[in-house]
């Protein structure tokens, strides 16, 4: 034990007096003196040889890719709107792609006026590179640069964003898309469609709207389910399906690929065609259902990992998660659309394969509201990615806590504290098949993210990196511990994230 007496710190919360010791008793001293005593674990750190020595046992095509984003502050025109905002030079940025095991070289300069990063969000690459400071690396600062190296280890759809305060809710992302070499294809078009919640630079900047929701919303009980905005927040915004409460904040504009409703984007193709359509939800407050009027579509894929095929209306898309889906196009001009789920909005598209009128943004979508809806909980991973059998190493479990009243969402009844972030860190060893039970203890869903791993529903689920976790369920996931460093894992609600509801898994050395 050190030479100097224990102080009621938050690494060291208990402060024995002779009261306390007698109230105790001799049972619980014993256990509060020996818990004082544990040594603090000794983690591995981003830049240290087990991290290296990973990537370096990855091998890799020797194939590299060199790619330069630029974080700058931008205008985009939302069909006559103009706002300001920030972007790595278009909004979407220019689609990334290579080819698994390729090597992806991207220098990130920051000509923005605050700190950013950028995290390579589902790819499990080497701990140094994902992103997030404080934890992995110091924050690029303005006028700096960061460059990121690593092995890209599996296919899939990916994207990329900041992982500083709010900045995903600008325009600061693009999608990065990985090849299979293996895969043997099955459509004869592709289409990436990035879905986003939008109010930077037309009501609000993400930094005023977590000021405003950091206050709570205490004062705005008692409104029922009263439908209503209240300066950048939202009352009333109700989903069946993500369980009560869908969203706290208010958007004037939903987009795909960078277009309002007003100005849609368009992608053209020809009857008959068998399409890949990549979509992936960039928002920050908003799950997105998914639908494409006169089609039926098909779930191939989820964040990345091929799951058994399933055919759907529509499919529900928390923030983070990503969805391949497969559409054979029939003739005509028809409406893609992405209802803002329990928020009264959507975000709408055309996909044209003839001459003729568009429909109006506002059209009924047959199968939307009452058809069949894809989420993670009717899905299987194929037999290629479905992990191996075997009993967890090490359980471990989470609570989401707090709530909108106070604005104090947290995990286990904390909140992430970004001057100290391995304060409540969760230990794991290399090598073993961990498993990880994420209990929703508050009134609202959550899109929970876990970096660096792609984990397994249990009995058979999906292989996701993100997930949605209703108001009172507990998800129940199994992953093996094989990329050593410090993960940040994090409800991917961008504003609950930041006031709290953040954790960190650590490999101990």
């Amino acid at each position: 034990m050190p030479d100097r007496p224990l102080s009621p710190t938050p690494s060291s919360p208990m402060l024995l007096t002779r009261r306390g010791v007698l109230g105790l008793g001799l049972g619980a001293v014993a256990a509060a003196v020996l818990a004082s005593c544990t040594p603090a674990p000794q983690w591995v750190t981003p830049t240290g040889a087990a991290v290296s020595g990973t990537e370096k046992n990855r091998g890799g095509t020797g194939r590299v890719t060199t790619v330069d984003l630029t974080a700058a502050p931008t205008t985009l025109d939302l069909a006559g709107t103009a706002a300001a905002t920030w972007a790595f030079g278009g909004i979407p940025a220019p689609v990334i792609r290579l080819t698994a095991g390729d090597t992806l070289k991207a220098t990130v300069r920051n000509q923005l006026d605050a700190d950013t990063s950028v995290h390579w969000h589902g790819l499990a690459l080497r701990n140094d590179m994902d992103g997030v400071p404080p934890v992995t690396q110091a924050p690029i600062a303005p006028g700096g640069q960061f460059a990121y190296e690593f092995v890209t280890p599996h296919p899939g759809t990916y994207w990329f964003h900041p992982h500083v305060g709010p900045q995903l809710d600008h325009g600061l992302y693009g999608a990065l898309i990985i090849d299979d070499p293996d895969e043997k294809v099955t459509w004869d078009d592709e289409w990436v469609l990035i879905l986003d919640d939008w109010l930077d630079g037309v009501t609000a900047t993400p930094d005023q709207v977590l000021t405003d929701l950091s206050k709570g919303m205490g004062d705005m009980g008692g409104m029922g389910d009263m439908f209503m905005r209240m300066g950048n927040l939202l009352m009333g915004a109700t989903s069946e399906l993500l369980g009560g409460d869908a969203g706290d904040v208010y958007y004037p504009q939903y987009l795909i690929n960078g277009k309002p409703k007003a100005d849609p984007a368009q992608f053209t193709g020809t009857p008959g065609a068998r399409v890949r359509i990549r979509v992936i939800n960039a928002g920050s407050d908003t799950a997105f259902r998914f639908a494409i009027g006169g089609h039926t579509l098909t779930i191939t894929h989820t964040d990345g990992f091929p799951v058994d095929p399933v055919e759907v209306d529509s499919v529900l898309i928390g923030m983070g998660e990503r969805y391949d889906l497969q559409v054979t196009l029939d003739d005509g001009v028809f409406p893609v659309v992405a209802d803002a789920e329990g928020k009264q909005d959507r975000a709408f598209a055309l996909v044209r394969t003839a001459a003729g009128t568009a429909p109006a943004s506002d059209v009924p979508v047959a199968g939307l509201g009452t058809g069949r809806v894809g989420t993670a909980a009717g899905l299987s991973a194929t037999a290629s990615v479905t992990l191996h059998q075997a009993s967890p190493d090490r359980v471990v479990h989470l609570a989401l806590t707090g709530g909108m009243e106070a604005y104090d969402w947290g995990i286990d009844g904390r909140r992430f504290d970004m001057n100290d972030p391995l304060r409540d860190a969760h230990a794991v060893s290399m090598g073993e098949r961990v498993q990880l039970r994420i209990r929703n203890d508050t009134e609202m869903w959550h899109p929970f993210h876990l970096h660096g791993h792609t984990y397994q529903h249990a009995n058979g689920g999906p292989r996701k990196d993100t997930s949605i976790i209703l108001p009172g369920q507990t998800l129940t996931v199994d992953f093996d511990a094989d990329n050593p460093g410090q993960w940040v894992a994090h409800c991917h609600n961008i504003y609950h994230a930041e006031t709290g509801m953040t954790t960190v898994l650590g490999y101990q050395s």
